[in-house]
This record gives structure tokens, sequence and C-alpha cells, in this order.
């Protein structure tokens, strides 16, 4: 690969920028038509040249697997440019169709515009799908901003599912061969994949239907577990028709804000509906270099002490958005105090509390959740915050920031996946900081009222509010679903002023020489980076060759999240074969079928050589 071009400043493609303008009488399906048959004839050419011409000059093509094998952006058109010229004579495009049903011009504001355009197309080991947006230039004509595309499935290797699904009879035999299945007495997995939650079922149930065996190892005693134990006073932050699983939704009665004990029974029907192979009080001991042919020896020891070693290719780690490993502030002097001192991972329900002063250390969503819990059965609680956050209303923020991508009504939750993905993290920044605003105004009664009784707020990363705190850090925010009001109307009480000093024996003792009597204190200050369970157990001298889990890199793209944790670095072959699989149930439902076919990929000896 030549080396790289210079990238331009990342900017919103305006119409002030652009010098164009929209025509009241315009035809968006036939501006779409007229571009798509230029740019599939340049495509089908593989004339690199041919299809930048069609584009802006800081055009963005974002592509998942299909023409490089990995998660790319690339920015200007000189980038794309290079990347055409490598990649389309290996991938060789065919069959491009326009969804003319699916072609419209958007205004998300009243200075951006585009015609946003859905197509398919073929590769020489896949079928894809594709996003395009014009925007209009001084001259009259659209040009392409963005363009995505996006590895659907595999040639030869269908998903078997609808009416490709196990069509034989069974005769009484299901139960036996579902046990011997399970246990893995007759076929042994190609892939363990280590956290029974959503992203470890997700997961599962893409490779199942790849007819790659997987089997899923769980710690807890059921299915679903991290989320009674940890979450269980608790609902979802999103609403119902953004949190659908793959194969199975939830049904039309479910609520909009899913309790987290609801979701914990979900999870574990899913896993007894669709089939998956999972060990619960299981744990995984060590992911060793493999022998016998395969990549990876992965030890486990099951809830009666029995061991077990598997030779896999691959080991997905679906463990969460952190690490187990808690984040603990050494605060002196706890020795000295007479109280309770608990980890938030350590909370269970308020009512373990009863007629007692809570003190909860943090200021982001455990915190809120913890407090607000307590607060709700009349226990004395005080929140500690250290350091502003990022404050929005689940009211205001859902619809605002999804949407009708993402409304009740709005299309089918896979077309919106791939729409909303299609839009690369540089301008989705740029587009939060608008919305960002916006919501701020239509939220200024609970964020004045924050204000007023000392809470220190901020407005995200560069005023682009949840979405770069969620990919950087996965942290820092709250999405308000009712603690704010509390704090307001002092049913949790607040503490911003002054640093923990110190313990004393009642309760805790700041650098500004205020007390704040406890008999329980709660840090709600999170965990260390995911990063840290992945190496807890590997051996140490593959640990370098890890790379980061959260935040972005140079392209926008999220550094090891749902993609191998290696791969791209000094050392890389030494860890490939592993992957990282978390987020949200949506984040999951997307890219667990990218992680499948990655693998499913490299077991049939079809995965090329990553750009």
């Amino acid at each position: 690969m030549a080396a790289a071009a210079q990238v331009p400043v990342t900017v919103l493609p305006t119409l002030q920028k652009l010098g164009g303008t929209v025509d009241p009488n315009l035809d968006a399906q036939a501006v779409a038509k007229a571009w798509f048959d230029a740019f599939v004839g340049a495509m089908a050419a593989k004339d690199a040249t041919a299809v930048v011409d069609l584009l802006v000059d800081d055009a963005f093509w974002r592509d998942m697997l299909v023409l490089t094998w990995d998660y790319h952006t690339f920015e200007g058109r000189d980038r794309v440019k290079e990347f055409l010229t490598d990649q389309l004579p290996k991938f060789s495009p065919s069959g491009f169709r326009l969804r003319e049903d699916l072609v419209g011009l958007q205004t998300p504001f009243e200075d951006l515009a585009w015609i946003q355009g859905y197509f398919t197309f073929d590769t020489t080991v896949g079928h894809a799908s594709g996003i395009f947006r014009l925007v209009p230039v001084v001259n009259g004509s659209w040009k392409g901003h963005t363009v995505y595309t996006n590895l659907e499935d595999l040639k030869g290797f269908p998903e078997k599912i609808g009416p490709l699904r196990n069509k034989e009879t069974n005769h009484g035999k299901w139960a036996e061969a579902r046990r011997k299945e399970q246990e893995c007495l007759d076929e042994e997995p190609s892939v363990i994949i280590i956290g029974g939650g959503q992203s470890g079922l997700e997961a599962a149930a893409r490779l199942k239907v790849l007819g790659v065996k997987a089997l899923v190892i769980e710690r807890n005693e059921r299915v679903g577990d991290n989320w009674r134990k940890r979450y269980a006073a608790l609902c979802l932050h999103d609403p119902v028709w953004y949190d659908h699983m793959p194969y199975l939704p939830f049904p039309p009665t479910w609520p909009v804000f899913t309790p987290a004990l609801k979701l914990a029974d979900w999870l574990e029907f899913y896993a007894h509906s669709l089939e998956l192979d999972v060990w619960t009080s299981t744990r995984v001991m060590s992911v060793e270099p493999g022998t016998k042919g395969k990549k990876w020896t992965v030890k486990v020891i099951r809830w009666d002490g029995r061991e077990r070693l598997f030779e896999v290719n691959h080991v997905v780690f679906a463990l969460g958005f952190s690490s187990d490993t808690i984040r603990m502030p050494n605060v002196p002097y706890q020795d000295k105090f007479e109280g309770q001192v608990l980890h938030a991972s350590k909370y269970k329900l308020a009512s373990d509390h009863l007629h007692k002063k809570v003190v909860v250390v943090g200021a982001c969503t455990s915190a809120h959740d913890i407090c607000s819990d307590c607060a709700d059965h009349g226990v004395d609680v005080t929140m500690i915050q250290r350091s502003s956050t990022y404050v929005m209303s689940t009211k205001n923020g859902g619809p605002m920031l999804l949407g009708a991508l993402y409304a009740e009504n709005g299309p089918p939750t896979d077309l919106a996946d791939r729409i909303n993905s299609s839009f690369p993290n540089a301008i989705v920044k740029l587009l939060h900081r608008r919305v960002t605003k916006l919501l701020a105004e239509a939220d200024k009664d609970i964020l004045n009222g924050l204000r007023k009784v000392g809470f220190k707020l901020n407005m995200g990363e560069d005023g682009s509010g949840l979405l770069q705190l969620v990919l950087k850090k996965a942290g820092g925010y709250y999405f308000d679903v009712g603690a704010s009001q509390k704090i307001i109307d002092g049913k949790i009480k607040l503490k911003t002023d002054g640093h923990i000093a110190r313990f004393t024996p009642t309760g805790l003792l700041f650098e500004d020489g205020s007390t704040l009597d406890a008999d329980v204190v709660i840090f709600a200050t999170g965990y260390e980076n995911a990063r840290e369970a992945y190496l807890q157990l590997l051996p140490a001298d593959l640990h370098s060759a890890v790379q980061p889990v959260w935040g972005i890199n140079e392209e926008g793209e999220l550094n090891s999240v749902s993609r191998e944790i290696g791969g791209r670095g000094p050392g890389a072959s030494k860890v490939a074969g592993l992957w990282s699989l978390m987020g949200t149930l949506a984040m999951c439902r997307f890219f667990s079928k990218h992680v499948a076919l990655q693998i499913k990929a490299y077991e049939e000896g079809i995965f090329g050589e990553r750009y």
C-alpha cells in the first residue's frame, strides 16, 4: 500500500460550503439513477479514477469486510482512490442493483441536504450491500459525499434460516441428540466464546446458522445472571425497537424500556430456543497457543471440578464493556471506618441498606441508578460528584439521537442498522454537536435544575454529547430515567465541593475540611479496561500484541471492538483468531454477524489478506 495521502479537515457538506442548491422540483430518483449508472460503470471497469470523479473532494468511503476484510474509513478522494486502486482488482465487484424504492432526498438540517440510495452487489467471495449519499455542488450536479459497503453473506455459505433450515423429521431423537450436541460429545467446537451475555449469545447464534460449532462458556449459574446480579433494579435505557436480537425479536407486547430482570430471563430463553451450546457454572482458566494443528488451547473447569481442554482456531472474548477488575480509589484510613465499604458491582438492592446513611462516590450511570434505587426506598443517600457528567434525558434523547431511523414505525431493524453504520464516525460527531445543542435546549429544565443544585455538567467531547463518550471510554455520561429530578428535589443529596481526603470512623473527610457521615460508602468508580480481562487469560509473551479495545483509531473506527484483538500491528500473527465482541444489544446484533462471517471465512479458507 502506498504512503498515506493528506487527509482534509473534516467538515459537514453544508449547502454554503458546497455552493449548491436544491431545486424544489428535484427528481431525486432520476439524479440517483444517473449517478449510480456512472458509478456502476466505473466500478465494473475497476477504474478508480472514474469512481472518485463522481465524489466530492472530501468524500468518505466506509468499508466493512467487502473490499478489505476489515473495517476501514477512507477520507478524501486521494485516500479513496488509493484504496480502490489496490482493492478493486482483488474483489471484482459486479451485479450492482439499485433499490429504487429506498432512494430519497433527506434534509436533516436547513443547510444540509443529500439524496440517499441503497444498493446491492457481489464480489468474488460474497454478497454485499451499499449506501450512498449525494450532495449538490456548485455547477448544479450531484456528487457522492459518503459511500458505504457492507458484507452481507459469503458465496456458497448462506445462513441456514428460512427455507434452508432443518427439514428432517425427528421421531423422538431430538432430546438425546441435543444432549450430545450441548456436551460436545460427537463434535468438538471450532470456536470458544467466553461470556454468556448478549454479545456471547448473539455471536453463538450467528455462528450456528453458518454451520460453525461454537461453545459459550459462562461462569455464572444461569445465562443472564450478570443482569440479575448487577442491574436487578434497573431498566435498559434504549427503547425496545432499538434493542432487538438477531433471529428472535422481542414480541410486540414487550415494554418499551426493558426491565433488567426481564432481559435476563429473555437471554436464557434465547439460548434455549436457538439451541445454543452453553456451559454455565464453568470458568475459562487459560487461553494458550494451540497444539494438534489448532491455534489455541482453551482450558475450562466445570462446576463439579471436571477439567476439559479444547483445541480451537478461534476464541471470542464476550466479557462485557469492561473487565471484572474494579477501580477503587485508594482512600486512606479505610480500615478506621466503622461502616461498610462496597464497590458498585457488589450492590444488590436498596432494601439491604434501610435505615442507613448511604454515600455513593461517582456521578455516571451506575451511581445514578444506585442512588435512584435508594431514594425510591426511603434510604438517606448522597452522591459525591468528583468530575462533570454529560446528562441527557431518555424522553428527548432517544427520539432526537435515533430519529425516525429506530422509531417504532421506522424501517426494518436490519435496514436501520446499515443506514446507521453508513455514516462515518467523523461525520456523526459533527452531526451530534448540532443535535447535542438541540437536545440541551429540549432538556433545559432538567439541566438548569441540576446546575442550580451544584451538579457539574458537560456537553461531551468537543460538544458532541453521548456518542464519543461511548466509543472512547464507554462511560462519563448518564442517560436520565428519573434520577436527575430526584437530585433537583433533594431526594438524592449531592456533594460536589472538595475531594475526599480520607475515611473517618463515621464517614469521610474532604480536603476542604468538610465531613460527611455514612454507614455505607459505595464506590461507583467503574472497572479496568476490557483488555485487562483478556490479558489475564493469555500468556505474558502475547500481551504486547493485544490491541487496545475501546477508543477509536486514526480512521475513526473502534480499535478492537467487534474485530480481531490483534491483526494490525507488530506480533499480530501471534494473536490471530482472538476476537472481541461487546456493546449494547443493538451493537452486538449488527457486529456479531461481521465477526461470524470472518470466522466462517477463516474456517473455509477464503479469508483474504487484510488491507
